[in-house]
């Protein structure tokens, strides 16, 4: 099982690579078409903007799990330091209460566009509303893992290069 959760993150990174170099070449491509030819991909800017809201979710996803995500535990480690291992599972109950709320606004949305077509692209609406999904799925899975045992996935994400 192990194997296969690293598997899946190893595939998210390549797919935020990936994501990244189309997103690069696509507006680089629109921006030496415009300037150099008086003409431009018009789809460009809706690929783009897809392609960013995928990489902030998924992004948001992966530095959940490598725990890079801003925090504030100064206070609570000085003054209350008994208390700290109350107070981080209370923060992940909390995460995994957002993410059940972010998954099922997500799902509607997805569900409620899915037959809405860009004209631009052909492609569904329900694309961009996906990534929510898909983010809130990662992030839900990551939240569950550590408040089961905070240093079971730290410890296993420090593991990784």
């Amino acid at each position: 099982m192990a194997a296969l959760v690293r598997r899946l993150w190893a595939i998210i990174d390549i797919v935020l690579v990936a994501l990244m170099g189309a997103m690069i070449a696509i507006v680089f491509a629109n921006v030496v078409m415009r300037y150099g030819f008086s003409s431009g991909i018009r789809q460009s800017v809706e690929l783009a903007r897809l392609g960013f809201v995928w990489i902030v979710l998924l992004g948001a996803a992966v530095a959940l799990r490598h725990d890079e995500h801003l925090a504030l535990s100064e206070f609570s480690e000085r003054l209350f330091p008994r208390a700290v291992p109350f107070l981080r599972r209370f923060c992940w109950m909390v995460v995994i209460l957002c993410m059940v709320m972010f998954f099922i606004g997500s799902w509607h949305q997805t569900m409620a566009n899915w037959a809405n077509t860009s004209q631009l692209t052909g492609l569904p609406s329900a694309l961009f509303y996906l990534a929510g999904v898909v983010s809130a799925v990662l992030m839900g899975g990551v939240a569950v893992v550590r408040f089961i045992d905070p240093r079971r996935l730290r410890e296993k994400a420090e593991e990784q290069p």
